[in-house]
């Protein structure tokens, strides 16, 4: 007998012995949720395929129909389901160019992504946008071309260390390590008068590459938007709703989110063929190319760079697509569910097979499931809301809108957020997450099957892939996907997680369900998994009597943040006291809290259940300030925050980095004493949770 046919006869002997009772636990429902009877791959893979015919930037047509389609699923899942728009700004490409000219010949690059033999969306290819950077600036730069490596603060300082000089130049710089908008900033506070950003054969290519390879081709271009803030860059902490405020233009590049200097990306051959004309000293080891590629030099020149782009900037209506599930059993206020919140977006700037549709199409599986259940009798105990979310690629933008349109119902009754972007790209399963959520993203690993070997679990792989004695979580300080204006704007738990982390033909042309099919999930088993393990862990949030969070994973995360922050900082005279006393009061209350759940369920009422959830939920808001970061006010969370020169990185105390980074540029009295502000502002946060965990007034 097989694991699976035992797994299912356990399914059904339990089935049996809940035809007696009025109503099975809900924890009947989430084995049922999980099992093969309930799963379906093909149904997923049909989903992708839908989804993935044509390429449906945010604002296209194309996208609008993704949105119906996505609308027409969950309609038919019988789920409550409405469309939200706003109007946003938006960027398109209307006119762009490079020439190199040295003193051998000119070069003029055709900017282009091929259409290899027997593409079966050759038909539909010129609906594929221009290759471009969303809200890049309008202009030309013409100058000698300095490579700098990926463009990083560190790489800018190692070419001074060259003695070169940035200054008036194009930068030359790769993809792979920081925010592409971060690139360009980078590029912009040296001097630099226009970017050039190519993704590396070194990092994306092979020796054979799509569609013979997972690889990117020789034209193969990595699109994207440049924008370094969160939502519509001209409504800023306020809703793009029908005639409302709007920033100007001027105003918009006075908030230092958008670029000052024209750039463009480009292929990995384009870029090998730039890099031959430059001279100047030779790069360092680690800024090299692979084994095929030549010398990288630094520059500048001497060959010259002409750059040329026209962008166009158009108010265009984008759709979120949100489906209610509404909970039936919330104690003591019936009339105020809580709300567990999933999400993916839909946009995607080519065909987003992986990027971000495979998520879509694991939420839409998860739907399909959630119907199934609620044939067996399920109820949520509280409300399951779907969110396909629109412009994520431009900036987060449609999340964002939602959240700070509805922030104040949100704040109050949001348990968390879960959000896959893409669910399967190429590699083992990671997650990241605020760390109260660790135990039971861990807990939901250990009960769904590894896609890849049906002999353990996603847990046991998972715990294999890395070389520690436990898993490793990632945090959500970044603004890589939609789960950002959760935490980082309202203070929500929240998920992110899928399988693998990057692939090749990321925002590319080759980013197309032949990809998906050949190289990143031939059997949909990875998605089936995404979705089982992304529902059981809202399941259990929407289901369980008392919410499965533990703090005590989140006192030992902010001690060894502040341990690495002590280590930093340790000849600079400041004193991290408070700091460490904040997070040993966490820890106390995350320990009573426990305490306090093991006497509920010896004596429990609906009262005290909602009061101890409250506690849960309402800890995480604490670590929020109203002020937000000094600098950077829309992020109120005063421990997770995207690094200030990488949008991708993620920061703890990111308040204290910034003041760091400022007082040493500055190097005052005034500019270190705000370090200790810093210090102090996040030990007052930390203490506020600690006494929201409690439920004790001082």
């Amino acid at each position: 007998m097989t694991k699976l046919t035992f797994f299912t006869l356990i399914v059904l002997a339990t089935s049996i012995s809940f035809i007696f009772l009025e109503t099975p636990p809900k924890s009947y429902y989430h084995t049922l949720f999980i099992s093969d009877s309930f799963s379906d791959n093909s149904s997923i893979a049909n989903h992708l395929y839908t989804l993935t015919k044509r390429p449906h930037v945010a604002g296209s047509q194309a996208n609008a129909d993704a949105a119906a389609y996505v609308l027409s699923i969950f309609t038919s899942c019988n789920i409550p389901s409405h469309v939200t728009s706003y109007d946003v700004s938006l960027t398109y490409p209307v006119s762009r160019s490079l020439t190199l000219k040295s003193s051998e010949k000119t070069i003029k690059f055709g900017l282009f992504q091929e259409i290899y033999d027997g593409d079966p969306y050759a038909e539909v290819a010129n609906e594929v946008l221009p290759t471009f950077h969303a809200y890049a600036r309008s202009g030309t730069a013409t100058g000698p071309v300095v490579y700098a490596n990926y463009g990083r603060v560190e790489d800018y300082a190692t070419l001074r260390e060259m003695g070169v000089n940035v200054s008036n130049t194009v930068v030359l710089a790769r993809y792979g390590k920081i925010y592409r908008g971060d690139i360009v900033h980078n590029a912009h506070a040296v001097g630099a008068i226009g970017v050039l950003i190519f993704t590396d054969k070194k990092d994306y290519g092979g020796k054979k590459w799509f569609p013979d390879d997972k690889w990117m081709p020789p034209s193969g271009v990595q699109v994207g938007s440049v924008y370094d803030g969160i939502g519509d860059p001209t409504t800023p902490g306020w809703p793009s709703t029908g005639e409302c405020e709007r920033l100007s233009d001027d105003e918009v590049d006075e908030g230092g989110n958008v670029p000052l200097i024209p750039s463009l990306p480009i292929s990995w051959a384009d870029g090998d063929a730039i890099i031959r004309t430059i001279g100047g000293k030779v790069a360092n080891v680690d800024w090299q190319g692979g084994k095929d590629s030549p010398i990288y030099r630094v520059g500048p020149g001497p060959a010259i760079a002409n750059l040329s782009y026209e962008g166009q900037q158009v108010i265009s209506t984008i759709q979120n697509v949100i489906a209610v599930i509404e909970g039936e059993e919330e104690p003591d206020r019936e009339d105020v569910s809580r709300f567990v919140i999933l999400g993916n977006h839909r946009d995607a700037w080519t065909f987003g097979a992986v990027d971000p549709n495979s998520g879509t199409a694991s939420l839409l599986e998860i739907a399909q499931r959630l119907k199934k259940l609620q044939k067996r009798g399920w109820r949520p105990r509280r409300t399951i809301i779907l969110c396909n979310w629109d412009a994520e690629e431009y900036g987060l933008i449609g999340s964002t809108e939602w959240v700070e349109e509805n922030r104040e119902m949100l704040a109050a009754r949001v348990v968390a957020y879960l959000n896959v972007d893409c669910a399967v790209q190429a590699g083992d399963f990671r997650a990241s997450a605020t760390p109260q959520l660790d135990e039971l993203i861990i807990q939901a690993s250990q009960q769904v099957q590894d896609p890849d070997n049906s002999s353990q679990t996603i847990y046991q792989s998972w715990l294999a892939s890395g070389n520690d004695t436990t898993v490793k979580l990632g945090r959500l300080g970044g603004a890589g996907s939609d789960y950002a204006a959760f935490v980082q704007h309202i203070g929500s738990p929240a998920l992110d997680m899928s399988f693998g982390e990057g692939y090749p033909a990321y925002h590319s042309m080759y980013d197309d369900f032949v990809w998906m099919k050949k190289f990143g999930d031939p059997m949909f088993h990875r998605h089936v998994a995404a979705a089982s393990i992304w529902g059981l862990v809202a399941l259990r949030l929407a289901d369980d009597e008392v919410l499965p969070f533990n703090y005590l994973s989140y006192a030992y995360e902010l001690q060894k943040s502040a341990e690495h922050l002590e280590a930093e900082i340790s000849d600079k005279g400041f004193s991290l006291v408070p700091l460490y006393a904040s997070i040993e009061k966490l820890r106390k209350a995350a320990t009573r809290i426990k305490n306090d759940i093991k006497a509920l369920k010896a004596k429990r009422s609906r009262a005290s259940v909602r009061e101890l959830n409250d506690r849960l939920i309402m800890t995480e808001r604490a670590f929020t300030d109203r002020d937000g970061l000094s600098s950077r006010t829309w992020y109120k969370h005063l421990i997770y925050a995207p690094a200030k020169h990488d949008d991708y990185g993620s920061n703890s105390f990111p308040g204290i980095s910034d003041a760091i980074e400022n007082a040493k540029s500055l190097n005052s009295s005034d500019s270190w004493h705000s370090v200790q502000h810093e210090v102090w502002r996040v030990a007052r946060a930390i203490t506020q949770a600690s006494l929201v965990l409690s439920g004790r007034l001082t």
